[in-house]
């Protein structure tokens, strides 16, 4: 019997320590699969790499200012995890994996408090009115005060928490990386409700996060199925089939739905690893559209009309909401690992593995200006808060951009 295998899609390496989950005859038979699929993922079907584009020199058209660069620890290290600034008011709060956790003022980076836990932090935080959730590698999440950074309570869940928490009407939000959603009571942990659904024996490390629609939370999972839960006791509403598993190999197989949802005027907006890009009817769950040809790991943004989607080879494309059709795509990029594309006023950011954050124009997709902010990876989705840019880059450095 195979026991699920996580794999970080930008790592390899990471790869063959998955096989070692792997055991018996079937599971070397599977492992065998898992390489040769994914293999033709990353580098196609002749095995020759498909390294990522060099950068282009080209006439900048705005100017990107560093406000201010500070530095979160370790951030998230070589490790592939959900750890992304959150901002509220005038603070923005990050955490990094060996458990320390700031707040920073958001207009200067001043400290304003850091608290150092013993905890291995994998996700969050998320932010409620006066509590910060942090989800962990060890399947704890804990509470902490927003104003103090103060620990409230920390309980116990059954696997790692790889979703960043989200916390609405006083109901805190987990998803694990075993399939289940948990509702916790955000004044004491108590846990409230539990949803569980099937995960594969094969997945992509990672996992979107809920929103919460009124007092409904979505769910998308790694079968590829999309669920909307009452928020106060976790009864399902419906459920959609948002990706079908097809090929032959696990690798061919793998349907995620590793990006958060987002909704616009009733629709719901999704992608999965490697099953397109869908909308959904938030009342029931119906299909309204499905572009079969853009898929995405790490993320959707929308604004009035259009979203904004970093796919599978980090190609960002505009996709119409109305139906789904692509009205641009940026290939100028392609396989520089792009963080999602996160879209304000008139433009697209998106971040880069060798620590580039590029802003897109939203009328056709053309680079606008860039700036390095760091010496690693960015994987953590940009927040932008009144037009401010805020990176967290994957060595801890947490800087705020603004262009013009």
């Amino acid at each position: 019997m195979l026991k699920p295998v996580f794999i970080p899609f930008r790592t390899l390496p990471v790869l063959f320590a998955g096989l070692l989950l792997l055991s018996g005859c079937a599971g070397l038979d599977a492992g065998r699969d898992m390489l040769s699929g994914l293999s033709d993922t990353i580098f196609g079907e002749d095995d020759s790499a498909d390294p990522p584009a060099a950068l282009l020199e080209y006439q900048a058209e705005l100017q990107i200012d560093v406000l201010w660069k500070e530095s979160v620890g370790d951030g998230a290290d070589k490790q592939y995890l959900k750890l992304i600034p959150a901002v509220l008011g005038d603070r923005i709060f990050a955490g990094d994996r060996k458990g320390t956790l700031q707040a920073r003022n958001a207009a200067t980076g001043d400290l304003i408090w850091e608290t150092k836990t013993e905890l291995a932090f994998s996700s969050g935080p998320g932010l409620g009115r006066q509590t910060l959730i942090m989800g962990c590698t060890s399947g704890e999440v804990v509470a902490f005060d927003i104003g103090s950074g103060e620990q409230k309570w920390l309980i116990n869940v059954p696997s790692e928490v790889q979703a960043v928490p989200v916390i609405a009407k006083g109901i805190v939000l987990i998803r694990t990386t075993d399939g289940k959603v948990i509702g916790l009571r955000e004044e004491d942990g108590a846990q409230l409700w539990l949803s569980e659904s099937s995960v594969p024996a094969l997945s992509i490390r990672g996992a979107g996060a809920p929103i919460v629609i009124d007092n409904t939370a979505i769910v998308g999972s790694a079968n590829g199925k999309m669920q909307a839960l009452q928020l106060n006791d976790g009864k399902k509403l419906w459920e959609a089939t948002i990706a079908m598993p097809t090929g032959r190999s696990e690798v061919e197989r793998l349907v995620d739905l590793d990006v958060d949802p987002v909704e616009n005027r009733g629709a719901i907006y999704i992608s999965s690893f490697n099953g397109g890009t869908s909308s959904v009817s938030e009342l029931d769950g119906d299909i309204i559209w499905r572009n079969p040809d853009i898929s995405s790991y790490t993320g959707i943004s929308a604004d009035y009309r259009y979203l904004y989607i970093s796919d599978t080879k980090s190609e960002v494309s505009q996709l119409d909401q109305r139906n789904g059709a692509s009205l641009w795509k940026q290939r100028d990029l392609h396989n520089r690992q792009l963080t999602a594309a996160v879209v304000y006023d008139n433009y697209v950011v998106v971040g880069d593995f060798e620590g580039y954050v590029h802003w897109l124009s939203i009328s056709d997709g053309r680079q606008l200006g860039r700036i390095q902010v760091a010496s690693s990876p960015i994987e953590a989705k940009p927040v932008i808060v009144g037009g401010t840019v805020y990176i967290y880059a994957k060595n801890g450095t947490l800087a705020a951009l603004k262009a013009r």
